[in-house]
């Protein structure tokens, strides 16, 4: 089961609410064991002293950083004990900011903030910042510290709760000058086509419409595998390579006559498995799912595109 990731107070003014954080998201990537090939068993993965040649207990290893020289400055948890902010239990709110004003790249790891407690006093503190946000529209700023290291982080109602990302701290965040542009602007009549064809794509944004379908064909792979059948690997597709610098006039108008004449084709669920669709059911949060046979989860399915 999930856990508070940290327990504290929202702070701004006068004003405090006690809130809990929780990851608003879960890690959904496939992950392997390395093995030995020969009999299956799992690989372990030793330290060794690159000085004398045998292995290091974990006690005896410490931390050094590197110098551009090559050189190693050796740092003890003593030191770095001493540099940790001050250990506090409180989001500062320090300002707030416009949505817009915020560039998307800034943000980092989303977290949920739910209520500390369900006291009347702490409930009441807590809707009324949601509904002052949502109303404003605005992200609220602030810092706090969390496992002995400070972060910079942006609240903002979501779905009717308070929502948390941290932030990259400015100096993390590569400047545009030195990425190489385009040394002229484009043509007019190119930039309306383009335009064009963006409008012409252009639906109300449902996260449902993209399911991670990398992992599900992994997973069926591993079920398959897990059930004894062999899996045949597909013949390589030779990708066609450019012979020159396209008419790119050409291949705009073509681009939006074809999505004019017909909408992208939805996929063919029906070809799917039902352990492929099970697996997308899952993605998508559908419920009652497991008590659903292969017609059942496609019907469901397609009702939730």
């Amino acid at each position: 089961m999930p856990r508070p990731l940290w327990k504290g107070t929202i702070s701004f003014g006068l004003v405090s609410v006690p809130v809990e954080m929780w990851s608003a998201i879960r890690d959904r990537n496939i992950r392997f064991r390395e093995i030995h090939v020969e009999d299956g068993s799992p690989v372990r993965h030793v330290r060794y002293c690159a000085e004398e040649g045998k292995p290091v207990d974990p006690s005896e290893v410490g931390r050094a950083y590197e110098l551009d020289d090559g050189r190693l400055v050796r740092i003890t948890d003593e030191e770095l004990e001493g540099l940790e902010p001050e250990k506090t239990q409180t989001i500062e709110i320090e300002s707030f900011a416009p949505r817009a004003q915020v560039e998307p790249l800034r943000f980092d790891r989303p977290y949920n903030l739910i209520p500390g407690n369900q006291t009347v006093g702490t409930i009441r503190a807590y809707r009324l910042l949601v509904e002052a946000m949502a109303e404003s529209d605005l992200l609220a700023l602030g810092k706090f510290v969390m496992r002995g290291r400070e972060y910079l982080a942006a609240i903002r109602v979501r779905e009717n709760v308070l929502t948390l990302s941290t932030m990259h701290f400015p100096a993390e965040i590569r400047s545009t000058e030195d990425v190489p542009g385009p040394a002229k602007k484009a043509d007019k009549e190119a930039v309306k086509d383009a335009v064009a064809v963006i409008e012409e794509r252009s639906v109300e944004w449902d996260p449902g419409k993209y399911p991670n379908e990398h992992r599900e064909r992994l997973m069926a792979v591993i079920r398959k595998k897990d059930k004894g059948r062999k899996i045949k690997a597909p013949a390589p597709v030779a990708e066609e390579r450019p012979t020159g610098a396209p008419d790119l006039m050409a291949a705009l108008k073509k681009t939006l006559a074809e999505s004019r004449s017909k909408r992208r084709k939805p996929r063919d669920l029906a070809r799917l498995s039902k352990e492929e669709l099970y697996e997308m059911a899952s993605e998508r949060g559908l419920k009652g799912r497991s008590s659903m046979n292969k017609q059942q989860l496609l019907k469901a399915l397609r009702a939730n595109r």
